[in-house]
C-alpha cells in the first residue's frame, strides 16, 4: 500500500485470486552472494540489464523521523536527572536494533537501563509479548513481581516482536493500554511538538475501554470507534481525521505512520514525563508515571477494565451462546430484569447492539463486529467471537467499569469489576454454553 499500512480486503482479495491463476514461477540461480550485515550498495548483472541491492540502516531514518516529532532535548534532561531512571525491554525482538542509537546514544540513557535487546530468532526462548505474563524481567525489575528487593526506575516500557506494540510501566505500576492512549492524546498538545498545533481526531478499536472518548469529549475532539484492525485507523489519517489512536491489545499509534508504533508510545511517555517535570527536575521529587495516571483519573474518571479470552471452545456451542446475546438485545427490559436479579448495585443497560461500523471515508459496512451492551453509567460489557474452524473457537469477553467518583477511582480493579464479571458471566450462561467455569486467559 502507498500509504505504509495494511492491505484492506479489497488488495488480498485481489492478491488472492492472482495467486488461483498462477501456472508456472522463474527461479534465478547463480545470483552472487549480497552482505546484508553492511549497508552498502552491490551490483550484479541480471537478464534485463544491471541489478543493484541497496542494503541501509533503518534505524538511522527512524531515529531522524523521531526528532523531527519529539523534542528530543528535553527528553535528554529528564532522563539525565539523578533522579530519573529508565528501563526497555525489546524481549530479543527487532526493536533492540532501535534502542541503542535512540535511548543511549541520542537521549544519553545508560547502556544497562537496556534489556533483552540483542535481536534473536528465537527470541531467547521467550515470547515476545508485551504484557505482566511474558516481559517477566522487566515486571520484576519494575517492582511488580512477587519477590522484589532493589528499588525499581521510574519508567519502564516494553516490546514485541515487530516492536509494533508496547507496555507501559511506573514504578511498581502498570498503565493499561486503554489508559495509555487517552492519556497521550489528553497530553500530546503540550508534550509532544509534531501535535503542537492540535489533535485532528482521536480513535480507538471498539474493544478498547471509552477511557479515549471521555478525553475526546472534553476536549471537543474528533472521535471515532473502528472495529479491530490498523487498517480502519489508516484509512480516517489518509483522510486528516485522526491524529492518535490505539486498542486494547498494548497497539499506539499516531498518523506519522499507517500502523502501531511501541518505540513511538514510548517516547510520547516519555515526552509527557519531561514534560510535567521541566520544572521540577531539581525538586525534592519527580512527577511519576503513576502520579500523572491518578491525575488523569481524578480529572476523567476511571475505567477499570478486563479481558476474559476462552480458547478453543466448541464452535457451534460459541456460536450458540452468541446467537443467544443477540436474540436478548430484543428485549432491554428483560436484560435489566436479569441483571437486578443478579445484582442489584449493577446499573442498567440503556442500549444492546451487535457492533456495525460504515467507514466515514470510503463508504464501507464492517458487519458482526461483537456485542455491546452499554451501562447507564458509561460502563460496558462487549463479547466477541473469532476462530470458529474446526480447532474451536475464542470468546472474548471485554468488562468494563466506569467510575467517576474521586472516593473509589482507587479500587483495586478485580474488587471494582466483581460485580460486572458476575453480571456478565450469568447474563451471557458462559459456563452453561461453553462448559467453562473460568476463562482460558485473564488480562
Amino acid at each position: 500500500m502507498e500509504n505504509g499500512g495494511p492491505a484492506p480486503e479489497g488488495i488480498t482479495d485481489k492478491i488472492y485470486s492472482n495467486t488461483t491463476t498462477i501456472k508456472e514461477y522463474l527461479i534465478a540461480e547463480g545470483l552472487p552472494d549480497v552482505d546484508i550485515s553492511t549497508t552498502g550498495v552491490t551490483s550484479f548483472a541480471g537478464p534485463e540489464g544491471q541489478f543493484d541491492v541497496d542494503v541501509f540502516d533503518s534505524a538511522s531514518d527512524y531515529v531522524k523521523l523521531m526528532k523531527s516529532i519529539f523534542d528530543f532535548q528535553a527528553i535528554q534532561k529528564l532522563i539525565s536527572s539523578p533522579k530519573f531512571s529508565f528501563c526497555y525491554d525489546a524481549l530479543h525482538g527487532v526493536g533492540g536494533a532501535y534502542a541503542k542509537p535512540i535511548f543511549v546514544d541520542e537521549l544519553g540513557a545508560q547502556e544497562n537501563s537496556l534489556l533483552n535487546c540483542v535481536p534473536k530468532e528465537d527470541f531467547g526462548g521467550g515470547h515476545p509479548d508485551p504484557n505482566l505474563t511474558y516481559a517477566k524481567e522487566l515486571v520484576a525489575r519494575m517492582g511488580l513481581g512477587k519477590t522484589s528487593t532493589e528499588e525499581p526506575p521510574e519508567f519502564g516500557a516494553a516490546a514485541d516482536g515487530d516492536a509494533d506494540r508496547n507496555m507501559v510501566l511506573g514504578k511498581r505500576f502498570f498503565v493499561t493500554p486503554s489508559d495509555s492512549v487517552a492519556i497521550i492524546a489528553a497530553n500530546a498538545v503540550q508534550s509532544i511538538p509534531y501535535f503542537s498545533g492540535g489533535l485532528k481526531g482521536v480513535a480507538r478499536s471498539m474493544p478498547t475501554s471509552a477511557a479515549l472518548d471521555v478525553v475526546a469529549k472534553n476536549l471537543n475532539l474528533k472521535f471515532f470507534e473502528v472495529p479491530t484492525g490498523w487498517k480502519f485507523f489508516g484509512n480516517l489519517m489518509d483522510a486528516g481525521m485522526c491524529s492518535v489512536c490505539g486498542e486494547e491489545s498494548f497497539g499506539t499509534g499516531s498518523d506519522h505512520i499507517r500502523e502501531k508504533d511501541g518505540i513511538w508510545a514510548v517516547l510520547a511517555w516519555l515526552s509527557i514525563l519531561a514534560y510535567k517535570n521541566k520544572d521540577n527536575l531539581g525538586g525534592e521529587k519527580l512527577v511519576s508515571v503513576e502520579d500523572i495516571v491518578r491525575q488523569h483519573w481524578s480529572t476523567y474518571g476511571r475505567h477499570y477494565y478486563t479481558r476474559y479470552d476462552y480458547e478453543n471452545v466448541d464452535a457451534a456451542s460459541a456460536k450458540e451462546l452468541m446467537a443467544y446475546l443477540v436474540k436478548l438485545e430484543s428485549s432491554l427490559s428483560e436484560v435489566n430484569d436479569i441483571i437486578k436479579g443478579i445484582r442489584s448495585d449493577v446499573s442498567k443497560v440503556v442500549h444492546a447492539d451487535e457492533f456495525e461500523y460504515k467507514d466515514p471515508v470510503d463508504g464501507s459496512i464492517s458487519k458482526h463486529q461483537g456485542i455491546r451492551y452499554l451501562f447507564e453509567d458509561g460502563s460496558r460489557l462487549v463479547f466477541r467471537l473469532s476462530g470458529t474452524g474446526s480447532e474451536g473457537a475464542t470468546i472474548r469477553l471485554y468488562i468494563e467499569q466506569y467510575e467517576q467518583d474521586p472516593s473509589k477511582i482507587g479500587r483495586e480493579s478485580q474488587d471494582a469489576l466483581a460485580p460486572l464479571v458476575e453480571v456478565a458471566l450469568k447474563l451471557s450462561k458462559m459456563q452453561e454454553f461453553t462448559g467453562r467455569s473460568t476463562p482460558t486467559v485473564i488480562t
